[in-house]
């Protein structure tokens, strides 16, 4: 959890930047909009919406990752046994046990990052209209309900479903062809394995990232989009098709550290588990 956390708040700038140039058209590129943030918000303008992924991180990782496992296990038939064969053994169940993961950990995930995204385009160095992470939930249950919180729900399932179930497949491959058969896979292996999953993924998802970030910010003082479609349609038509790649850099660049770091996270606490006396 400590790692995924240090990891988080490493990557967080990168993905601040990356928030603002797929949100906001006032942006010439990567360099520019550090250059702006830095100008007129200084340093701490890049770690805009940090706390409450960090605080909350433990949550969601533990969602993804337990519900991961048990859906593997189900789909296996492995039940307790951590053998190297039973873990690793099919790839079409660890693409569904991953697609199932990607699901479960919508419900977690998507008020978080909704919350994220809105604080980091708070770009006014003066009177914000969010002053914080609980400001800006009771603002959003004040203005939307409780359906406010879940916007952007539909994109976020749209990238989260299929590229979940992607995230553990070069996962488990890279783990199997650098552990010799039989052991479990060292540290090396998890954290090449999880940096290149996290890279795969994301360059995947950036597409889907991008409408995602958009309709959340529907309401946040971002342009108005009646839904995935709408938001397609219309930033094609006005940006081209590679607005759907905006961020792409960004996201490959944090994503080797911060998925190395926590994969590394869930294997040393499955083998802590492994490891413990059974009550």
């Amino acid at each position: 959890g400590h790692l995924s956390a240090v990891g988080l708040v490493v990557g967080h700038p990168l993905d601040t930047v990356k928030v603002r140039l797929q949100t906001q058209t006032v942006y010439r590129g990567i360099f520019d909009c550090v250059v702006k943030t830095y100008t007129h918000e200084g340093f701490r303008g890049f770690f805009k919406g940090m706390s409450f992924p960090v605080v909350s991180v433990a949550i969601s990782n533990a969602v993804a990752f337990g519900s991961y496992s048990n859906a593997l296990d189900y789909l296996t038939r492995s039940g307790h046994n951590n053998s190297d064969q039973s873990k690793r053994s099919s790839l079409t169940a660890v693409f569904m046990a991953g697609c199932f993961s990607g699901l479960a950990q919508l419900f977690v995930s998507a008020p978080i990052d909704l919350v994220k995204v809105r604080l980091q385009n708070q770009t006014k160095s003066g009177r914000n209209k969010y002053r914080g992470p609980i400001h800006c939930i009771a603002v959003i249950l004040r203005e939307d309900g409780v359906k406010g919180l879940f916007r952007g729900m539909w994109a976020l399932a749209l990238r989260d479903v299929p590229c979940f179930g992607l995230y553990f497949l070069p996962y488990e491959l890279i783990c199997m062809m650098l552990t010799e058969k039989g052991k479990q896979p060292g540290n090396t292996a998890v954290l090449v394995a999880g940096g290149v999953a996290g890279v795969v993924t994301w360059a995947c998802a950036t597409p889907m990232d991008v409408v995602k970030a958009r309709l959340q910010m529907c309401g946040g003082g971002g342009r108005m989009y009646s839904g995935v479609l709408n938001c397609i349609t219309v930033s094609v038509r006005e940006e081209g098709m590679r607005v759907f790649f905006k961020g792409l850099l960004l996201n490959s660049v944090r994503a080797f550290p911060v998925n190395a770091v926590t994969f590394l996270s869930f294997e040393m606490l499955l083998r802590a588990m492994t490891d413990s006396p059974q009550d």
